[in-house]
């Protein structure tokens, strides 16, 4: 396949998992639905995929696995899939924010959006760019000392067998369906924002994006420029959504390159710019887009295999704790 189809391959697996995110949050509703209208409408099983969206209890799932020895059984999907996005970035630098994050494909159909309507995208001045992209490795950093550091193994126990841990999903499904002004307001002004720059929210603010950036930097897998062949066009700069100066650049190490592979599609020289393994082999943009699916979905596949997938709260469990819902949590 052509380098310069990529773009529609990556493009068709971010609406692909996008819509199969949507599916997921309908069905997680329906099921949360059924209890609240007190059986009035049909009972649909609880989809575990949902759990993909509670990075805050998989990052202390992983610190109960790592202290503990065991997978906990409460939400053992978001311990999968964080796991499952880990090793994505490990492998294929931060592909999993241009692939596979539904929130990454709604901002970039946004600033794409824009890009038609004012025929450029902006860019924030370099000092204030500087300023605030440490922001998001703030917010990691306050999430990784409060629980990696912080918190003990009792205190993690204590959290994920609480019902607070336990309506995690419910409690994010509430947030999403009965947003406060507040939140409103910073969920509108975070889209209008993407309509001007590009990605935004990921670049400046995503805890999640700064940690799979940081481990990306070991990846094998990045895109890597032949200074012979390069005819310094300018085409890859002008097409990374992350601002890389790719055209000056060996090899992207780049936390912020986010494994779009943008860069590589518009080149006009294909010899000039290429994914390489740290080795040297060239690894093709179908390959690169395979390796992104099958590794993601493995993930999820060993953990049904090794039984660490459906929660152990059962139907009854929900009833109750959906019917009485527990407004705060104070793990000790």
């Amino acid at each position: 396949m052509a380098e310069k189809n990529v773009q529609r391959v990556r493009i068709a697996v971010q609406w692909g998992f996008l819509l199969f995110s949507l599916y997921l949050g309908v069905t997680f509703y329906r099921f949360v639905l059924h209890f609240r209208s007190g059986g009035a409408t049909a009972y649909v099983a609880r989809p575990d995929g949902v759990e993909a969206f509670l990075p805050i209890s998989a990052l202390v799932s992983l610190k109960g696995w790592l202290t503990s020895g065991s997978i906990n059984t409460v939400h053992p999907a978001a311990l999968v899939i964080f796991l499952a996005a880990l090793t994505v970035s490990l492998l294929l630098k931060r592909s999993f924010c241009s692939w596979i994050c539904p929130v990454a494909t709604i901002t970039e159909l946004s600033w794409k959006t824009g890009l038609r309507v004012f025929g450029r995208n902006f860019q924030v001045p370099v000092w204030l760019d500087w300023l605030i992209r440490p922001v998001k490795y703030l917010l990691l950093l306050f999430f990784l000392f409060s629980i990696v550091v912080l918190m003990s193994g009792e205190s993690v126990n204590s959290f994920i067998v609480s019902d607070y841990n336990k309506t995690a999903d419910v409690k994010m499904l509430d947030f999403f369906l009965n947003l406060s002004g507040t939140s409103l307001v910073v969920v509108l002004t975070l889209l209008l924002l993407s309509f001007f720059l590009r990605n935004p929210f990921c670049r400046f603010l995503c805890p999640y994006g700064a940690l799979l950036g940081l481990l990306s930097r070991l990846s094998p897998t990045k895109v890597e420029r032949s200074e012979s062949a390069c005819i310094s066009c300018g085409g890859c700069n002008k097409a990374c959504p992350s601002h890389i100066d790719v055209m000056h650049k060996g090899r992207v190490h780049s936390e912020e390159c986010i494994g779009c592979l943008r860069c590589v599609s518009s080149c006009p020289k294909p010899e000039a710019l290429q994914v390489r393994l740290k080795g040297g082999k060239v690894v093709s943009g179908l390959l690169f887009a395979a390796l992104v699916v099958v590794i993601f979905v493995a993930g999820s596949l060993v953990g049904r295999v090794t039984g660490h997938w459906h929660s152990s709260v059962d139907k009854a469990e929900y009833q109750r704790l959906i019917l009485n819902p527990v407004q705060s949590s104070h793990p000790e």
